[in-house]
């Protein structure tokens, strides 16, 4: 008996079988990197039969190394990443893991956040994988990743220069549809102000912080807000704006006290509001209370030695 029409169909219309890739990226916790690198190789036996995924996913373990400061290991991680990547010439997917491979190379090079130096070697070695991953998102038309690899150049420049990148990274973000891209907006106008603020122009500062914070607000992250009202009030200070500034700071202190927490930062700039206001002897306590906590902050320790000794110096007893 012939086989009906229908099922001819059928037999050759059988959809093919893919392999979603599991959202990874929203186990990130970047304050914890170790805990991260166990949750992302957790996933590797989901990614084996989709190799963008597969790739996509080590880079982000390097990651997780780099942030640990295992920097070998996360070369090595990329390593095997890029011979995936290399396997996969004629999949689409391959561009974004080519973009994905490029940044995180770039940032194990760059290795942890630290004051610019026009020396450092470090920055020089990343800067030409961001600028490859810059113009590879750009071709593939990634605005997150491109978003991304803009804001790592200006990471790596100078102060005078980073502005260039950081307003072609804010250009991206305000004009992309794409929700990658606009996430990045908070983070944008955050560093954007922090130049500003380097470069002793506070107007400036004063302004991209409080649009950063308009951001904050409307992505609903407590944390993100608070971190924004503290660099709202800091460059309030700076424009002399004092009791202002010191009003802000009482707020946060008490969102943070009325969470069980505290925050070593909220202390130093409630302490140089009081000094700034004529009143040494409240601004001590608060110096104290800031050199205790940083002084155990290792990054801190290492990268704001002068800013510590004044910590030190002010919380003293005459």
């Amino acid at each position: 008996m012939p086989r009906p029409l229908f099922c001819l169909f059928v037999l050759l219309f059988v959809p093919e079988v893919t392999h979603p890739m599991p959202d990874f990226d929203s186990l990130w916790d970047y304050t914890q990197p170790a805990d991260t690198e166990t949750r992302f190789r957790a996933l590797l036996p989901e990614v084996e039969d989709n190799p963008s995924a597969h790739a996509q996913l080590l880079t982000q373990i390097a990651r997780a190394q780099g942030l640990q400061g295992k920097s070998q290991e996360a070369h090595a991680t990329l390593d095997e990443a890029e011979g995936i990547i290399a396997s996969i010439a004629d999949d689409p997917a391959r561009a974004v893991a080519h973009v994905r491979l490029l940044l995180e190379r770039g940032r194990a090079h760059n290795g942890t956040p630290r004051p610019y130096d026009a020396n450092d070697e470090r920055a020089t070695r990343a800067r030409p994988f961001f600028m490859q991953a810059w113009e590879a998102a750009r071709a593939a038309g990634e605005d997150g990743y491109a978003v991304d690899a803009a804001h790592m150049l200006a990471i790596v420049a100078s102060p005078d220069s980073a502005q260039t990148w950081n307003y072609r990274a804010l250009a991206v973000a305000e004009q992309s549809q794409q929700p990658h891209a606009r996430r990045w907006l908070g983070s944008l106008h955050n560093n954007i102000g922090w130049t500003h603020f380097d470069l002793a122009e506070y107007p400036q500062a004063l302004d991209q912080f409080e649009r950063a914070l308009s951001v904050r607000r409307r992505q609903g992250d407590e944390t993100a807000i608070r971190i924004a009202r503290w660099s709202v009030a800091k460059a309030l200070r700076f424009l002399d704006r004092t009791t202002e500034a010191l009003s802000i700071q009482r707020a946060l202190l008490q969102a943070y006290q009325d969470d069980g927490e505290s925050d070593a930062y909220v202390f130093e700039e409630m302490a140089e509001c009081l000094l700034a206001m004529g009143q040494p002897q409240q601004a001590k306590q608060y110096f104290g209370l800031a050199y205790q906590a940083l002084s155990r902050d290792a990054w801190f320790v290492d990268n704001q030695p002068d800013r510590l000794e004044r910590l030190r110096e002010l919380s003293r007893e005459e």
